[in-house]
This record gives C-alpha cells, structure tokens and sequence, in this order.
C-alpha cells in the first residue's frame, strides 16, 4: 500500500505526504526520489530503522516519526538541513550518539517524549536554533552543562523523569518563557534562575522542593505550580544566634569588595592583575540585610512571599518560600526584618 502511494506521489509531486497508521516496518526507498516535499507524516506504524534515501529530502521541513519503533536516533536525521520539525515521541530511543547532533541548523522544534533516553550528549548544545524542547516521560538522571548554551531555547519540557536538579548555568538561558519540570525529583532550583529574564511559566509539581531561588520575585512569572512539594511552612521559633568568627579569607573577600565600591579606590585598578581573584569574587553574593558583599554563605534563611499581592499570581494561593542569604548572625539578630532562619529535622 505504501508503494502505491508514493508511486501517486511521484506523479503528482506533493508538498506533504502522509503515511499514518499504515502498519509499515521500513520506509519504502522511492522516498527518496521524492525530494519536493516539505512534510512528512509517517507516525503511529511500526518503523525499525530509517534508509539513507531519506537523505535526499532537501527541502523536508516537518517530519513525524512518533509511535514507532526506533531505537537509535539515527545519524540519517542530521543530512536533513532544512528540517524546523522533528517529532521522535513513543519510540524505543535509549541513547543519542554525540556525532548525530551534527548539521541541524533549521531545527526549532525536537519533541523525544516517551522515549527511553537516560542522559542528553553535551553536543544537544549544537542545536543552535531550537525553539521548543520536549523529553518528557523519560529516565533522565541530570542535563548536562552544555544545555545552558542552547540561548534560543523559549520552551523546556522534562516532566515525568528522575531529574535532582538543574545545571547551575541555567541563567544562560536567556530565551527561555517556559518551564515543565513537574514529576521530578528535584531537590533545589538554582540561584541562576533568576538571571531568566523571560520566565513566564514554571510548573515543579511533584518534586521534592522545600525553598524557591533568592530572585524568583524579579521573574516576570504569570503562572507558578509547585503543589505536591515539602515546601518549609511558616512557623517561626524564636532564636538569637551569637556572633561567628570570620575566616582570614572571608575578612579579606569583604574588604576587597568593599573597596572595589569606591570608584577612586586603588583596589578597582590592582584587581585587573588577578584574575583567578576576580573569579572567586564573581561568585560572591549580597546579604539581603545589610546589602554588603560576601564570600561564603553563612546563614541561609528563608522569606515567606505572598503570590498573589508580591508575585502578581493568579495560578496559585498562599505564601511562597524564597531563599534569602544572609553575611552574618549580626544581620540576623538585627530588628526591622521579616528573615526567618531555616531549622532542618
């Protein structure tokens, strides 16, 4: 029945051609003399393995393999230059060679749910025009680093797998809008979240989450679902907590950053010749009492945000855990703060 089709096919040069839930094992070898089209629909049979006939498809835009039976995602993929689709869902596709990453230029849009994928190849970062990923349902343990260079990428799906967390890059993301993370089990989003600029959408439903990155109130989030989280609830114990004694590096970190501050300070031009201790400073953060730089953090604490007056949400009710990094036991005994000390079981 397929060789009938595509011999139709052949004579009337078509732009889309469909092959649906048609039972096929093999994608027939005329396909390739079919190099006018720009869709193909080939999902829902029991295809195996792809021929490299398939290569001579130039002008293939979309392309739909879900619901078969692949186990590779086949190298073949790569020649397809012009390919902005590829649907992969419902296959058997356990691991991504490094090599077949190669050559997609044009590619927005890779939909790899329900396969049986158990990492992503650090070269997923030569996906250069990505749009929209999705890998739910999956076995996937952790992203690599180099899925944060993926700077075009607005939509992320990575629900239903064994995720513990998000590469600490994540803020290099700067495209991204929205973000599917539910039924995971991620223990901490990162601070580099923040950085997320365009974040509209973020659902870590089912995870195993007890605090929200220090930024998440600068997000310009429409709709946050964190249900079925041991989010920390708002029980306050009072406790005041005696000084700690600073480390020579910690004391020295400080004053560095102190001085870096005045714009006339002999620091600002010295520092320049040390770049290994402009590295370490860059990973500073800013204690959320005083404003003051600081090295290491000493005490993390916890503010209770209300989602709907100070996030502006509409999806969800109540209040919301947002980490907040404090410089010292000073800061934290100090009056006038709503900071509440984290206490672990």
């Amino acid at each position: 029945m397929a060789d009938t089709l595509l011999i139709r096919a052949l004579k009337s040069q078509p732009k889309q051609l469909t092959l649906c839930n048609k039972n096929l094992v093999k994608i027939p070898r005329a396909i390739g003399k079919l190099d006018c089209i720009c869709q193909l629909q080939l999902k829902n049979n029991k295809i195996k393995k792809l021929p490299k006939e398939l290569c001579h498809l130039f002008q293939l835009q979309v392309l739909n393999l879900g619901n078969n039976d692949l186990d590779e995602f086949s190298p073949i993929l790569q020649h397809l230059h012009s390919l902005e689709k590829l649907h992969l869902f419902g296959n058997n596709i356990s691991h991504i060679d490094s090599s077949s990453l190669n050559g997609f230029r044009s590619l927005t849009f890779l939909n790899l749910n329900g396969n049986k994928l158990k990492q992503l190849p650090p070269e997923i970062c030569n996906l250069i025009s990505i749009e929209h990923l999705s890998i739910d349902n999956n076995e996937l343990i952790e992203l690599p680093i180099e899925f944060c260079a993926l700077t075009t990428l607005e939509e992320f799906h990575a629900a239903g797998n064994k995720l513990t967390s998000l590469p600490l890059e994540v803020g290099y993301l700067v495209s991204l809008e929205k973000l599917h993370l539910q039924r995971n089990r991620i223990r901490e989003l990162p601070e580099g979240l923040g950085k997320c600029y365009n974040l509209r959408y973020v659902d870590v439903a089912a995870n195993e989450l007890r605090i929200f990155p220090t930024e998440l109130s600068s997000l310009p989030l429409k709709e946050l679902y964190c249900e079925e989280n041991p989010l920390l609830q708002n029980m306050p114990v009072h406790s005041v907590q005696e000084e700690e004694v600073l480390s020579l590096k910690e004391l020295s970190a400080r004053y560095i950053m102190k001085e870096l501050k005045d714009r006339w300070s002999y620091m600002r031009k010295a520092i320049r010749h040390y770049p290994d201790i402009r590295t370490m400073l860059a990973q500073s953060s800013k204690c959320a009492v005083c404003g003051d730089s600081f090295l290491n953090t000493w005490l993390e604490c916890v503010k209770f945000v209300d989602a709907k007056e100070d996030l502006k949400l509409t999806s969800i009710s109540g209040s919301i855990p947002v980490r907040a990094l404090l410089c010292s036991y000073r800061c934290f005994n100090a009056a006038g703060h709503n900071y509440y000390g984290v206490a672990f079981p």
